[in-house]
């Protein structure tokens, strides 16, 4: 099966030709323009007939006199517009077209068919199966609302078997997926899955659609089921400029086993696609300072992965109502599905085997081994001292080799102390060298190091998970 993509816009596309923001800027000084969504199978089925459809095929070079279905989702106009079916009369079609879709986009087309023309309107509800042309097509429940009356809040995904056996989910417009939905897709190993991604970082939007924050949790849902696997192309579509910027959205995207692709894109479905855009580096570390954004961008990459060993170095502080907050903070906002070890015994850790790792975060951890080691209990330059900091020298470098050797995915972040003021006390100068020369030597075994400022990624190391796939 191939999958032409004709278009990977929402509604308004993108850019929307009106907005002058920074992520509808870039797509128009780039040329990257999206048109609205809809995809072509082997010139033979077509998922969604927006306005921009016959516009797209056109450019593309085919032809859509061989059609023998249209698969709407629902009768939203960027999804559905009927008037193609008139142009389609006038070419006098000899072959016949079934249209298919929930009752909504049925009464739609009633009225732009010709008393002697070719076409057939099936409606179709969820769990519908059908045989069209030799593809086996699964009317599988969304969840968007078409309409405010019950007789239009209809609309469906499709789940497309081809008659070389590879499949398809196609699925927008959507939120989070119905229960029934991700029960019938449990052991279907899609080759690939078009999923939107509409609002991007706007998380208050309220319709039935896909951001930046329910979507890892989706993917996490159809890979428990067996509905993903490893071999799964998952190609973001339905893009709009809530999203950012192209370059940004692919580096968000790339840790979650998500592409996206440029309109007019072929996709050979059930050919594994690279590598590089469909997982994580194995070892990969966060430098930032405080409050800069890297512990959350260290748990968005994990964020679509449902076993993950979140390793916490802070340990508890008996009295301290803002350090438990802060704790408590963090623990929220990790999936359910997470486990939480506390520990400073990092190096046996990451030596034995289990799921990925994200460690949060080697500053705390150094402060808990001088702590351990008697650091703070010994003078400077006293033979107690020396003795402390090779207790000290000696964890650090087993943690240092257990980060090369670890066979585990592995995330770590760090706090970066040395961009300021040198520190007045003793103390305070032994820690900032000591996490120096720690990050530095845990940098050179990783595959990938970024810096996160603000915000906002920065590669510093080739191979970095901030570089767009």
């Amino acid at each position: 099966m191939r999958a032409l993509v004709l278009g990977t816009g929402s509604a308004d596309g993108w850019p929307n030709p009106f907005c002058e923001c920074a992520s509808c800027t870039w797509a128009r000084t780039s040329g990257s323009v999206r048109t609205t969504t809809s995809v072509l199978v082997d010139d033979v089925l077509l998922l969604d007939f927006g306005p921009d459809t016959p516009r797209q095929a056109s450019r593309a070079g085919r032809s859509l006199a061989g059609l023998a279905a249209v698969l709407v989702t629902h009768a939203h106009h960027d999804h559905l517009d009927p008037a193609a079916l008139l142009a389609r009369s006038w070419a006098g079609p000899a072959s016949s077209l079934r249209v298919v879709g929930p009752p909504s986009v049925v009464d739609a087309c009633e009225h732009w068919i010709g008393p002697h023309d070719t076409v057939a309107l099936t409606a179709v509800a969820p769990g519908d199966v059908l045989d069209l042309d030799g593809y086996a097509v699964r009317v599988l429940a969304a969840a968007h609302d078409v309409g405010a009356d019950a007789l239009t809040r209809d609309a469906v995904l499709y789940d497309v078997t081809a008659p070389d056996g590879s499949r398809l989910l196609y699925a927008t417009d959507t939120g989070p997926l119905p229960d029934a939905t991700v029960a019938a897709l449990a052991g279907s190993a899609l080759d690939l899955l078009l999923v939107e991604q509409t609002f991007g970082t706007y998380l208050d939007h309220g319709t039935g659609h896909l951001d930046l924050a329910t979507l890892p949790g989706e993917l996490r849902r159809l890979r428990e089921v067996g509905a993903l696997t490893d071999a799964t192309d998952v190609v973001a579509v339905h893009l709009s400029h809530h999203n950012p910027p192209g370059p940004e959205l692919a580096r968000v995207l790339a840790p979650w086993g998500v592409r996206t692709v440029d309109d007019l894109t072929e996709i050979e479905v059930g050919a594994v696609p690279d590598a590089a855009t469909a997982m994580l580096p194995r070892r990969t570390l966060l430098l930032g300072g405080a409050r800069s954004g890297k512990s959350h961008e260290a748990e968005r990459m994990f964020a679509a992965t449902a076993d993950v060993e979140y390793v916490a170095t802070g340990g508890s502080r008996d009295g301290d109502d803002e350090w438990a907050a802060r704790v408590a903070l963090h623990r929220e906002r990790r999936p359910a599905s997470w486990t939480t070890t506390e520990t400073l015994d990092v190096a046996k850790l990451l030596l034995s085997p289990g799921p990925p790792v994200l460690l949060d975060c080697l500053s705390l951890w150094l402060a808990g081994v001088l702590d351990a080691s008697g650091v703070w209990a010994s003078e400077p330059g006293t033979a107690g001292r020396a003795a402390a900091l090779a207790e000290v020298e000696r964890e650090v470098a087993a943690l240092v080799d257990a980060v090369r050797r670890t066979t585990r995915t592995l995330v770590l972040v760090s706090n970066e102390v040395g961009s300021g003021v040198v520190p007045e006390h003793e103390s305070g100068r032994l820690y900032r060298d000591a996490l120096g020369r720690l990050n530095a030597r845990v940098a050179s075994e990783c595959d990938a190091v970024s810096l996160v400022v603000a915000g906002t990624v920065l590669p510093l190391k080739p191979g970095s998970s901030a570089a767009a796939p």
